[in-house]
């Protein structure tokens, strides 16, 4: 990870996964909060595809299949793809996957995300029926993260109540978002 960030001419690399204390509630509770907005400023987020040969394709990646990764996609502006060698995907040269047509549309036959979407994503209540649905295939290993991982996509700040049950923070988020929207059809997704 940070032999490609350094090889793309960055000094310095963030990955969530070590640099989030989860044992630290308050901790926790601040970067659920900024996460999405952490991406989005990124210069750069590499997504390594580590279930995928290089000839291999997007959609029989686990990657696609988890809740926190929803974000990671939408968020960047800039993002690179890479397989388990630690190859561009498909070797696709370029400085961002999200120019890449080839890649935009691998990407919409993965996700079921409408490459405007994909491409240029504002957070917030827009169309809020179909991010849910984008979302309903996905897992989470704690169970409220279901409903969490949505939090940046919909632009909203909540609690974060790990113990609460994925129902209860679902339900806490489709109030949230009608409350809001006014849209009564995120109840039917």
């Amino acid at each position: 990870f940070c032999l490609r960030a350094g090889e793309k001419g960055y000094l310095w690399a963030w990955s969530d996964t070590c640099c989030i204390d989860k044992d630290s509630s308050a901790e926790l509770q601040e970067a659920i909060g900024s996460m999405f907005g952490w991406y989005r400023r990124s210069a750069l987020t590499i997504v390594y595809l580590s279930d995928i040969p290089n000839t291999g394709s997007f959609g029989a990646s686990e990657w696609f299949r988890r809740g926190w990764t929803l974000q990671e996609l939408l968020a960047p502006q800039t993002i690179l793809f890479y397989t388990q060698d630690w190859s561009l995907y498909k070797n696709h040269v370029g400085s961002n996957h999200k120019v890449n047509a080839h890649v935009i549309e691998e990407l919409k036959w993965a996700t079921g995300i409408d490459p405007q979407f994909l491409i240029e994503f504002s957070p917030g209540m827009d169309d809020a029926r179909s991010r849910l649905q984008w979302a309903s295939l996905r897992c989470t290993t704690r169970a409220e993260d279901i409903a969490y991982s949505l939090f940046g996509i919909f632009n909203l700040h909540l609690p974060v109540l790990y113990g609460e049950s994925a129902e209860k923070a679902l339900s806490r988020l489709l109030v949230e978002i009608i409350s809001q929207s006014g849209d009564i059809s995120v109840l039917d997704w």
